[in-house]
């Protein structure tokens, strides 16, 4: 048993100090790779909220829309260089609603800029039904339909943008020429119209044309907007709030501290209590903190202080395993066995109790996960990790470092 045994123990340090290496690398370049990855409420920045008015979509067509407006506005602030944005859908009764995080951004008007430039584009035809008053309504197709926009220039030298639609769109696209031959249609964008034109013939193919662009920075710049995302339903901000980046590293620094001290706490205990026992659980404890965190980088994972709070519970959760195995133990030591005998018979009336609980606490932590809020997320996320790893140390690192020194000890 010990010949196999110290295989896995050279391979255990080997994992932990590569981990250690991971979590904590020395040199500038190993910093810059894979670095952490922390969330608004520890880096500062931007929250914003948005209603989506989805008064003229389908009920059967919101869900998709809302997840349109999402992709739209992200793609929109990762072109304005925004590190990591987080957006979420919300709904209340029949209110829709998307949640802004960007981290990193201090100015929230420089924020409310970067979300609000994303244009909302649609076709509207000829409303003659007052024709002291002509105007336009608004029709089925918009720029949620629209897969590319491209600058070109026409014969005598103007600027055009030419707008390309998806399957769906080129179908809406002619059956609204077709119904309007003879009369006029308009392009708006932002509530504004720029372009009305009179349409000779139902348009086929999927492609339309923007004329009457006199400035070319203007027609790059609607190009690089709609490219960006036309919105897919229109947008109004209801709620705007700014977090200080000074504000987001305190309680950064005071959330670590404490992590720290309940860690040492933690250890101080073991080692007072179970002595030599005490000093291995020690060990694991230290392995599965660096084993965790080096999970938490490689796929990175947002640390909010939620998250923060989420492992720091699992570590509690990793020790309660080491004790389990160790009364276990113990209580099959003064029943008179050896101690590799015990040893075994401890892990095996301990592990039923390990799973059992530590089951619970992932099934919870996936309920959090999946129908809660982003705050609740975040500590869900690093709770349900924690407890996995803390399984995997419990029944391989507690295990082998007992069976080689703790067994070897007569």
């Amino acid at each position: 048993m010990k010949r196999k045994s110290w295989p896995m123990f050279f391979g255990i340090i080997l994992l932990a100090v590569v981990a250690a290496i991971f979590v904590y690398p020395k040199s500038s370049v190993s910093k810059k790779f894979l670095p952490w990855r922390l969330g608004l409420d520890l880096v500062g920045g931007s929250y914003l909220v948005y209603e989506a008015d989805l008064s003229g979509v389908a009920a059967t067509d919101r869900d998709s829309v809302m997840n349109g407006l999402r992709d739209v506005i992200e793609k929109r602030v990762n072109l304005f260089g925004v590190t990591e944005p987080r957006v979420t859908i919300s709904k209340a009764g029949d209110t829709y609603r998307l949640n802004v995080e960007l981290a990193g951004i201090k100015d929230i008007n420089e924020a409310i800029k970067t979300i609000g430039q994303t244009p909302f584009l649609y076709f509207s035809e000829a409303d003659l039904t007052d024709v002291n008053k002509p105007q336009f309504k608004e029709t089925a197709l918009t720029g949620r339909y629209i897969t590319g926009a491209q600058l070109t220039f026409s014969q005598v030298g103007l600027s055009q943008v030419d707008l390309q639609f998806n399957k769906e769109g080129a179908k809406i696209f002619e059956d609204l020429t077709g119904k309007n031959v003879g009369k006029q249609i308009a392009i708006f964008l932002d509530g504004q119209p720029i372009n009305i034109a009179r349409v000779n013939e139902a348009i086929s193919g999927g492609r339309a044309q923007i004329t009457g662009i006199s400035d070319v920075k203007e027609a790059k710049q609607l190009v690089e907007r709609l490219n960006a995302g036309a919105l897919p339903a229109p947008i109004k901000m209801i709620n705007q709030q700014t977090i200080s980046a000074s504000l987001g590293q305190d309680s950064l620094q005071k959330t670590i501290w404490a992590g720290i001290l309940g860690t040492l706490a933690v250890i101080l205990f073991m080692l007072l209590y179970y002595r030599g026992l005490g000093f291995f659980s020690a060990v694991a404890l230290i392995i599965y903190i660096a084993l965790t965190l080096s999970v938490f980088k490689l796929f990175s994972v947002t640390m909010t202080l939620s998250g923060i709070a989420g492992f720091i519970l699992s570590i509690a959760m990793a020790v309660d395993a080491n004790i389990l195995i160790f009364e276990r133990t113990k209580e099959e030591i003064k029943k008179g066995l050896e101690k590799d005998v015990a040893l075994n018979e401890g892990f095996r009336r301990a592990w039923t109790s390990i799973r059992d609980s530590n089951l619970t606490t992932i099934l919870t932590a996936l309920i959090l996960y999946n129908l809660t809020s982003s705050f609740v997320k975040g500590f869900a996320l690093t709770l349900l990790i924690g407890v996995l790893v803390s399984m995997f140390t419990a029944l391989t690192v507690t295990e082998n470092l007992l069976k080689l020194f703790y067994v070897r000890k007569k």
